[in-house]
């Protein structure tokens, strides 16, 4: 039985995706204009994601080439001080693409020594979008962009704190989810 579920475990990403062709030609078969319009639809999207993933792939291969378990404890563990913050808040600020793209990335991150308060300081910080800002300055006035803008970014620092606070020893980097 064990024997079974190592195979399972090894191989068990060709066989979802065997049973994912086979809905896709079983659909097909049954209606083929609904498949054709899901596949223009897929590929629509996909061709929308593809540059972001393609950009947090590059990225992933750059920390995993670039920044070693003690480079990352340095610049964004625990003794990273301001540094890291400044860090995270930029990261998540001039972060694009959906933010799903970039949970492998932060998830590396973490495991090579990132702190939690700092993860959730980029994922927070995303909701800043720059080139959006002008637009908002069109509509409400630069006071009111700059206020929002240094309000959101106090948020995102305060949001880190809280959540390395309250996620306490379960949330300490390098721990597996």
């Amino acid at each position: 039985m064990a024997g079974r579920f190592s195979w399972l475990r090894r191989h068990g990403g060709w066989v979802f995706l065997g049973l994912v062709l086979l809905a896709w030609a079983g659909s097909a078969l049954m209606d083929p204009q609904v498949t054709r319009q899901a596949l223009e639809a897929f590929l629509q999207m996909a061709r929308a994601v593809a540059p972001v993933l393609v950009l947090v792939f590059a990225l992933m291969y750059l920390v995993e080439r670039l920044l070693d378990p003690r480079r990352t404890r340095a610049w964004l563990g625990l003794g990273s001080g301001g540094w890291g913050w400044f860090l995270a808040l930029a990261a998540g600020v001039f972060s694009t693409g959906p933010v799903y793209a970039w949970y492998g990335l932060l998830a590396q991150l973490r495991a090579q020594g990132m702190r939690t308060a700092l993860v959730a300081v980029v994922l927070y910080a995303r909701a800043i979008k720059l080139p959006l800002l002008p637009l908002l300055a069109h509509y409400f006035g630069a006071t009111y962009v700059v206020v929002l803008t240094l309000l959101m970014a106090l948020t995102a620092l305060v949001s880190g704190w809280l959540t390395e606070r309250l996620a306490g020893a379960a949330g300490a980097a390098g721990d597996d989810p």
